[in-house]
C-alpha cells in the first residue's frame, strides 16, 4: 500500500518516489544482533511507523476531547549553530495549537559540548517533576547522557521523549516513551550513493567528524565504509571537530595545508560544515574541495544556493516536532498502542546541481510549520 511521498535527488533532477511499508526506514540492517541497541524494526510493530508517518505528513486532525494544558520541559542543545532544535520547537508548539491541545513549555538550553550543563538541567527538571507532563530530551551525546535519560525515564510523573537519537540501548533498565529522529544511517547511505554516482570512483576524501558515539559512527563511519566499499574511495584524514564550527574550520585548514590530494570534505553536522566553508572562502579555495554538510538546515540551504556547499542530506526538518505533537495527542486519546517506539522522519539529498525552485519545493515541505528560511 502506498503511504507517502519522498523526494530523492540524483544529479540534475528531482525524482518523486512513492514509498510503501517496505521503505528504507523499515529495512533490516546487517549485524543487528551484534549491536548494543535496538533497531527501529525490532521495537516497532509491523506497519506502525508507516501508518504514523501518514499522520505526520498529513494535515492536522484536531483533538476533540477536553484537555487541561499539557506542561512540557525541553532539555536540548538549542544554543548551537544548527536550527534543528528551534525549528522543531516551533513545529511542536504550532502543531499542538492546530490540534487544539493547550500547552506550556519551559526550555533548558545548552551547547552540544556542554554535557555537564545538561546534567544540571536534568537535576532541575527532576526536582520539579510534578510540574511536567512530558520531558523532551535532546542529548548532547547519547552515551554521555545515558544515566540522565534513564533517570528521566524512571520518573512516574511525566513521559520522556528523546529527540535526535533513535537507538534504544538494550542494557538500559528504564527507557523513554518514544524516540524521534532522522536516521543518520539512511542519510549516510543516501549521501554515499549520490556522491559515487555524481563524482565517480577512486576519490580521495577527508572528514570532519563529531563527538565519538553512535551519531558520529552513523554519519561518518558508515559513510566512509560505504564510499570505500562501493566506490573504492580512499579516506586520507579524519579530524574530530566536536560538532563545533571552530572544529570544522580547524579541520578544513589542516586539510588545505597538509592534504592537497583530498577531493572531498565530509562534515558530520551544520556547525562544522559552516566552519569548513568559511575557512575555504577566506583562503579563496572554495572550489578546491567538494564539501558536504549534514541536515539541510537554513544555513546549509543558503550555502548550497550560493554555491559554496556542494551537497547535504536534508531532513524534512519539521517532521520531528510534528510527530511529537501527534504522539501527545495519541496519548491523550489513549491510543498509545498506535505509537511507534522509534519514529524516523523523511530525509533526502540536495546539491548545487538543483535549481532554486527544486530547493524551494523541498524547503516548503521541510519547514511547513517553522517557516521556510529566507535564502538569497
Amino acid at each position: 500500500m502506498i503511504i507517502f511521498r519522498m523526494f530523492i535527488l540524483w544529479p540534475g533532477m528531482l525524482i518523486t518516489i512513492l514509498l510503501s511499508s517496505t521503505s528504507l526506514a523499515d529495512t533490516t540492517l546487517p549485524g543487528a544482533d551484534d549491536r548494543d541497541y535496538w533497531l527501529p524494526q525490532q521495537v516497532n510493530a509491523p506497519g506502525i511507523l508507516s501508518a504514523f508517518q501518514k499522520t505526520v505528513s498529513s494535515k492536522s486532525d484536531p483533538y476533540i476531547g477536553v484537555s487541561k494544558p499539557v506542561n512540557i520541559a525541553l532539555i536540548y542543545p538549542s544554543a548551537d549553530v544548527s536550527d534543528f532544535w528551534t525549528r522543531n520547537y516551533l513545529a511542536l508548539t504550532r502543531r499542538l495549537s492546530e490540534l487544539n491541545i493547550p500547552h506550556t513549555t519551559q526550555e533548558f538550553s545548552s551547547k552540544q559540548i556542554e554535557h555537564a550543563l545538561q546534567s544540571n538541567h536534568t537535576d532541575t527538571v527532576l526536582s520539579q517533576s510534578d510540574e511536567f507532563d512530558y520531558v523532551i530530551f535532546g542529548p548532547s551525546e547519547l552515551e554521555v547522557q545515558s544515566e540522565n535519560i534513564q533517570r528521566l525515564s524512571s520518573s512516574p510523573d511525566f513521559k520522556t521523549f528523546i529527540w535526535a537519537f533513535h537507538t534504544p540501548k538494550k542494557k538500559w533498565r528504564h527507557t523513554p516513551k518514544a524516540w524521534f529522529d532522522f536516521s543518520s544511517s539512511i542519510g549516510a547511505k543516501a549521501l554515499c550513493d549520490f556522491l559515487i554516482d555524481h563524482l565517480g570512483e577512486d576519490i580521495m576524501f577527508a572528514m570532519n567528524r563529531g563527538i565519538p558515539g553512535i551519531t558520529d559512527d552513523q554519519r561518518s563511519q558508515e559513510f566512509s565504509d560505504c564510499v570505500q566499499e562501493n566506490g573504492y574511495w580512499l579516506n586520507i584524514y579524519e579530524h574530530f571537530g566536536q560538532y563545533q564550527e571552530k572544529g570544522g574550520a580547524d579541520g578544513a585548514a589542516l586539510i588545505l595545508k597538509n592534504f592537497p590530494e583530498a577531493d572531498v570534505l565530509h562534515n558530520a553536522n551544520t556547525a562544522m560544515a559552516m566552519g569548513a566553508v568559511n575557512t575555504l572562502e577566506a583562503a579563496n579555495s572554495i572550489d578546491r574541495l567538494f564539501v558536504t554538510g549534514w541536515g539541510g538546515t537554513a544555513k546549509e540551504l543558503q550555502k548550497v544556493k550560493e554555491g559554496s556547499l556542494n551537497a547535504t542530506p536534508m531532513r524534512m526538518g519539521d517532521d520531528v516536532g510534528v510527530a511529537t505533537a501527534e504522539a501527545i495527542k495519541y496519548i491523550l486519546e489513549e491510543r498509545d498502542n498506535e505509537l511507534p517506539t522509534v519514529y524516523l522522519g523523511r530525509i533526502t539529498v540536495i546539491s548545487r546541481s538543483m535549481s532554486d525552485e527544486e530547493i524551494d519545493q523541498l524547503a516548503d515541505e521541510a519547514f511547513r510549520y517553522s517557516g521556510k528560511p529566507v535564502i538569497p
